[in-house]
């Protein structure tokens, strides 16, 4: 769901990165099929995400959310926070969100390992569609929960509508923004001792 912030935070090599998205696609046994440094950023991504669902300034995020979507909080927060990054991109990164993403898009389209079809398909669409890019407005991170929505009603097997959520993020905008604020140089911190090598 926060696939900027998982990029951002994987070791600075293709493959590191494409196992830090792979993570939410490639399930269980699958992930043996992948090599080393896939493996590696998908380790990466599980670092992050611990450290994310176990945070007391993310459960405060989640508690903002409206009882109507609290089962979803975790998601919504993860993009909401995206958004934040996105926005306040230059105070984590020395280039910018614009060459950040170009460089993802040209080395995921130059790799020539092997991925599952699926996989493929997806990067594709992110590059594409410009879905990392898109997070700094707020109308890509309505278009990201209707992405979210459609993988939703496939699982739960009945039509799933994640977007109204969006005025989540605009009631609470200043407050999950210094909820985010707080919290991302500690999630920084924490993965630059594991991840990057």
């Amino acid at each position: 769901m926060n696939w900027l912030a998982h990029l951002l935070l994987s070791e600075p090599n293709v493959e590191s990165r494409l196992g830090n998205l792979l993570a939410d696609i490639v399930k269980g046994t699958a992930r043996q099929e992948l090599n080393f440094n896939i493996q590696r950023g998908i380790a990466c991504h599980q670092v992050i995400d611990r450290f994310t669902d176990s945070h007391i300034v993310v459960q405060r995020s989640k508690e903002r959310i409206d009882s109507s979507y609290r089962r979803f909080a975790g998601v919504l927060v993860d993009v909401f926070y995206d958004h934040f990054l996105a926005k306040n991109w230059l105070e984590y990164s020395n280039v910018t969100l614009d060459e950040f993403t170009a460089e993802i898009y040209n080395s995921f389209r130059a790799y020539q390992g092997q991925l599952p079809l699926l996989v493929r398909e997806v990067i594709s669409h992110v590059a594409a569609e410009d879905w990392l890019g898109a997070n700094r407005n707020v109308a890509g991170i309505e278009n990201a929960l209707l992405r979210i929505s459609k993988r939703l009603s496939r699982r739960l097997n009945r039509p799933f509508l994640l977007t109204p959520a969006i005025s989540e993020l605009i009631t609470h905008y200043d407050a999950f923004e210094d909820d985010f604020q707080e919290f991302f140089p500690q999630l920084f911190s924490h993965v630059q001792n594991w991840c990057v090598a």
